[in-house]
This record gives structure tokens, sequence and C-alpha cells, in this order.
């Protein structure tokens, strides 16, 4: 007995396929283009060193760059970084980095910004050196009253 899937299961799959090569193309061009701007062995070196033992040094922020996945590509294609407002440890008195970033170059009046903002985010709380990850609020005097307030609803990143 043959059974046949409602149009809307079809549907419903084939969107799910479509969505599928999408983001296996986007990471494709991602890694494509991180792998155009970095030098592979200090890549190496930066994400093997210890951030604790960074705190204070010029290697810091390019190690917390060698630490972002496909959001660098949007950063280092775009003109834009980041940079450390402040630092401290986690209130649990951890050996782990409680970070407030800022956003630097033509990252400040791109649409994009809540999507850049959640992901430096995700990729550096996924590192195990690094308890949380805020954003500076002056941050938000960057952008028009528009932009600030798409960032507020839709972001999902804690200003402060």
């Amino acid at each position: 007995m043959v059974v046949h899937k409602p149009d809307s299961m079809v549907e419903d799959e084939l969107v799910a396929a479509y969505a599928a090569e999408a983001k296996a193309a986007m990471s494709a061009e991602a890694a494509k283009r991180i792998a155009e701007t970095v030098d592979p062995e200090e890549e190496k070196r930066l994400r093997s060193t210890s951030l604790l033992t960074l705190i204070n040094t010029e290697d810091m922020v390019p190690a917390l760059l060698s630490r972002l996945g496909e959001v660098r590509a949007a950063l280092d294609g775009h003109g834009g970084g980041i940079a450390i407002s402040a630092l401290g440890w986690a209130e649990d008195g951890s050996e782990a980095l409680d970070l407030v970033l800022d956003l630097t170059g033509a990252c400040l009046s791109c649409g994009a910004a809540p999507g850049t903002l959640e992901g430096v985010k995700n990729d550096l709380e996924g590192d195990s050196e690094i308890v949380r990850v805020q954003f500076d609020k002056a941050l938000l005097d960057k952008f028009d009253e528009l932009g600030r307030e798409f960032i507020l609803v839709h972001g999902k990143v804690q200003f402060v």
C-alpha cells in the first residue's frame, strides 16, 4: 500500500531541504571568506592560548576574534570588529571571564548589527573561559532611534 503525504507535509519538507541547503552554502562561503583574511597558523596559536593568559595584552581581541564562527566573516568582510569595554571575572568566583564588548568600524551603521551581536555573544559564550558576554550601552547611542529600538527588541543581547 502506498501512503501519500498531504501537500503541506511535502511543502514543509521541501522548505526544510532548501533551508538546509542555504545554510550549508552560507557556512561554506563564510569559511572561505574567513580563510582568505586570516593567517591559519596565527589563528591556531590564538585559539589554543588561554584567554586568561592574554588579559591586558595586544593579543586579547585577536584571540576573541579567533573564537568566532561564521559571524567573523561578517565582521571581517564589512570592515568591523570588536573592542573590550570591560573585563571581569565570573560572579561565582571561577576563573571565567565576564566581558562587556563594543562593535567597531562599519558594524556601527549596519542593519545586521542585532544578528552580529547575537552571533558574537553565542560564539564567545561557547568558550569554556567565558561565562558571559554583554555589550556596552554606549553602543546604542551610535544608532538612530529606529536602529536602537530594533536592536533592543530583536538583538537577544544585554546592554550594560
